[in-house]
């Protein structure tokens, strides 16, 4: 098993670049809308906690690569590197709760899959920042984002209309940090058209998500959050509309980081309301 693993990260490294890498990363997008899984199933905890990792994993993937690209523009390298050692660490303790909860054979099959793939980034952060490395951890980022896409698919059943919202949320802070991974990839070294396209839906799928937010009645107190983020999500929606003429990662992080902590305020009700 892990030969064959070994030989499909290869392969994906090779590929990264090519229409067969761009089909693969379009199919994991696709799998991002926020529509309600039609799988009529007997819930059980161990399903919520397996989703509730799936999500935690999508938003890992997409804040490593992230950190990683900003390697090469930051004057603080080492705090950024903490903050991906520490990624890594959630990441490990979430494939664990899966690990320990699953029953699914795939599922099974797929973490040691996520697993190996834990391991070979683990061991890009010894090593030099270099480009190469770099190309391997966009892979490393679609290969988990992939992989929680058909654990999640594997364990989906009918939410609640609570549940859906906070699925909603959770993809919303996933999106930033896949926004922003393509936003710095393509000023140090990897402007092509594919990672051009993937910001781009990225963009849209935010979009979509923004709108179900909208048609949600949120209480009073909610009512004010609701409105900075609609402006927090127009400003930076700009900003990225025109990153090919303006490149301002430091602001754009800081700016994406608060529109972040505002989408967790969302969520944070609706994780109260389940």
């Amino acid at each position: 098993m892990k030969k064959i693993i070994q030989s499909c990260i290869i392969a994906g490294s090779v590929l990264y670049n090519t229409t067969l890498f761009a089909a693969s990363a379009l199919d994991a997008e696709r799998n991002t809308t926020a529509e309600v899984p039609k799988k009529a199933v007997v819930v059980t905890r161990g399903d919520v906690k397996i989703i509730e990792a799936t999500e935690n994993i999508r938003y890992i993937s997409q804040q490593m690569a992230k950190e990683y690209l900003f390697l090469f523009k930051t004057p603080y390298p080492e705090e950024t590197k903490a903050k991906l050692k520490r990624s890594l660490i959630e990441l490990a303790e979430n494939l664990r709760v899966i690990s320990a909860t699953t029953k699914d054979a795939d599922t099974k099959d797929i973490l040691e899959f996520l697993s190996y793939s834990k391991d070979q980034i683990a061991q890009i952060f010894t090593e030099e920042v270099t480009p190469e490395q770099a190309a391997l951890m966009m892979d490393y980022s679609e290969t988990l984002l992939e992989g929680a896409d058909s654990i999640a698919a594997a364990h989906a059943y009918d939410f609640t209309k609570e549940e859906y919202m906070l699925i909603v949320t959770k993809k919303m802070e996933y999106l930033i940090e896949r926004m922003m991974k393509y936003y710095i990839a393509l000023h140090v070294g990897f402007d092509n058209v594919t990672n051009k396209e993937q910001m781009q839906q990225a963009i849209k799928k935010f979009d979509e998500n923004m709108k179900v937010i909208e048609a949600y009645n949120y209480p009073k107190e909610v009512k004010p959050v609701e409105k900075k983020i609609v402006r927090s999500w127009q400003a930076n929606k700009d900003f990225l509309a025109r990153s090919e003429s303006l490149f301002i990662p430091k602001l754009m992080l800081l700016s994406t980081d608060s529109l972040e902590h505002l989408t967790t305020q969302i969520s944070m009700y609706h994780n109260k309301n389940q």
